[in-house]
């Protein structure tokens, strides 16, 4: 039987009226309460409505530092009626840009410090580009429109396996669903003070631990940006109970650990002792890190998987025993299995590809209803992630496609990187693949053949990728070819350009 339809009033906005005096955001813009996020939120609500009763679903990009800013603007379009469309301050122009006219957005609030770089963009596109300062005034308060949990609320953009990102479309209910599953499997509670390190524009760091922290009553406290050192001395002052991470986070908190003193280990390492529950995600966590995480703190890092269209699907136990390489079993309210390349459910011990039902599942990706179509088998979600059942638990084997690298904890599109890359005047062609990486978990390695008489150095080309990539994006390898290997349709065979790179030993 499905769940009644209930607003977004009823579902979100009346949970938080049980915390109203409690702590929800701690950040560089100050610590603010539940009460002081309904207050903001709905009064930027009333200014992104300009006294129309609803948004409709117009979409709202936004790009704001990690703040108390950037949760009341997520609400405060919400409330409104609008779809919230995230950018990253990370990624360069070209790639907000693409999501500005691929949204068809036509409101953009920003921080006064991504103004001047905006508003080119919008000038030339004709969107109405709003400064976060403008929405801290004062605004009468009035009736905000009542919203059902099936409206559209989100869309974040991932590279799947084309060569340009796709937005991938939540509803309410969607974002609810995944909320509600977390909150249980990992027992949130409104005593829990969680520290925010991750991207706002991917689900780990919005869906994971800002909402479910905000759905439970929790703290979230957000730093401006990752200093290893910072988080140390976070997990020092004892008020932290969850932490989230991925494996690249991990890694550098561990060679921090290292440079520190003999007596500055033993109370960091103490400290830890405090914190309930320790995540990992996003890529999966090398045994290595795992191993030295547990010695150096005690805990054994919680493993999950997941992906921008399903949210989270596998998890290890909150309670019990967690192994290595493997992403346990799914979370309540999932419905996986594995479909061998013969469309068969895959029996236990055989590898296939995971496919998952759940409300959690995006509803569509914008625009793109073919695409959409494609992507699922009898209303089940085909991930393009290959995993075997063995022993009851879960194992990811990696992506169908090569095309797809995992660094860093993203997902990054081989292809779109080679279609920035083709651009580069003394480039010929190109072919970009993943290769293991210690600290990465993937590399982004490329793989050229130059243009007569130019020469190109991997520096200089990191400079010049930079300015149009997000910095995951950029490769970090690098090999000149006289030719790329291709077969007789003319594709390239990019298993022989992974060959073609001299191997790293992983320690």
């Amino acid at each position: 039987m499905m769940k009644k339809e209930l607003p977004v009033e009823l579902a979100l906005i009346n949970r938080v009226q049980q915390y109203l005096n409690r702590t929800a955001i701690l950040a560089e813009d100050g610590c603010f309460s539940y009460q002081d996020l309904l207050q903001s939120s709905g009064q930027i609500a009333q200014q992104l409505l300009q006294g129309a009763e609803d948004l409709k679903e117009r979409r709202v990009v936004f790009l704001l530092e990690p703040s108390f800013a950037y949760v009341k603007v997520q609400w405060g379009i919400w409330r409104a009626g609008g779809i919230a469309v995230p950018l990253s301050p990370s990624h360069p122009p070209p790639e907000w840009e693409y999501i500005i006219e691929d949204t068809g957005a036509d409101i953009i609030v920003a921080s006064s410090s991504y103004l001047k770089e905006l508003q080119p963009i919008t000038q030339k596109r004709d969107v109405h580009l709003i400064s976060d300062i403008f929405l801290t005034e004062q605004s009468k308060t009035s009736k905000l429109p009542q919203l059902h949990s099936q409206r559209r609320a989100m869309i974040l953009y991932t590279s799947g396996t084309t060569s340009r990102p796709k937005g991938v479309v939540y509803t309410h209910h969607n974002i609810q669903a995944q909320i509600e599953s977390l909150v249980k499997a990992w027992q949130w509670q409104r005593q829990d003070h969680i520290l925010h390190v991750l991207p706002l524009h991917h689900v780990h760091g919005i869906i994971n631990v800002l909402t479910c922290a905000l759905w439970s009553g929790a703290t979230c406290e957000m730093l401006p940006q990752f200093d290893a050192k910072v988080v140390w001395e976070r997990f020092v002052q004892g008020k932290l109970t969850l932490f989230m991470a991925v494996p690249t986070i991990y890694s550098k908190l561990i060679d921090a650990w290292e440079e520190g003193s003999t007596k500055q280990r033993q109370i960091w390492s103490k400290r830890c002792e405090k914190i309930r529950l320790m995540v990992s995600g996003s890529a999966a966590l090398p045994i290595h890190i795992m191993e030295k995480w547990h010695s150096i703190t005690g805990h054994s890092l919680l493993e999950r998987y997941g992906m921008t269209e399903i949210g989270m699907a596998l998890s290890n136990p909150l309670h019990g025993k967690r192994v290595p390489r493997y992403v346990g079993t799914p979370l309540p309210g999932i419905e996986l299995r594995l479909v061998t390349d013969q469309g068969d459910v895959a029996a236990p011990g055989t590898a296939g590809e995971i496919q998952v039902k759940g409300p959690g599942v995006f509803l569509e990706y914008w625009r793109r209803g073919q695409t959409t179509q494609k992507a699922f088998q009898n209303g089940w979600f085909q991930t393009g992630d290959v995993a075997i059942l063995e022993n009851g638990l879960y194992r990811i084997l990696g992506r169908k496609s090569i095309d797809i690298i995992k660094t860093g904890g993203y997902k990054v599109s081989a292809l779109e990187i080679e279609e920035v890359l083709r651009s580069h005047p003394d480039i010929n062609e190109c072919a970009v693949v993943g290769l293991p990486d210690l600290e990465w978990g993937e590399c982004v390695a490329l793989a050229l053949v130059p243009r007569f008489g130019q020469s190109i150095s991997l520096s200089t080309l990191r400079e010049w990728a930079k300015r149009r990539l997000a910095p995951y994006k950029v490769p970090t390898r690098f090999l000149e070819l006289d030719s790329l290997p291709r077969n007789l349709l003319g594709k390239v065979k990019k298993s022989e350009v992974v060959k073609q790179f001299k191997p790293i030993k992983l320690q």
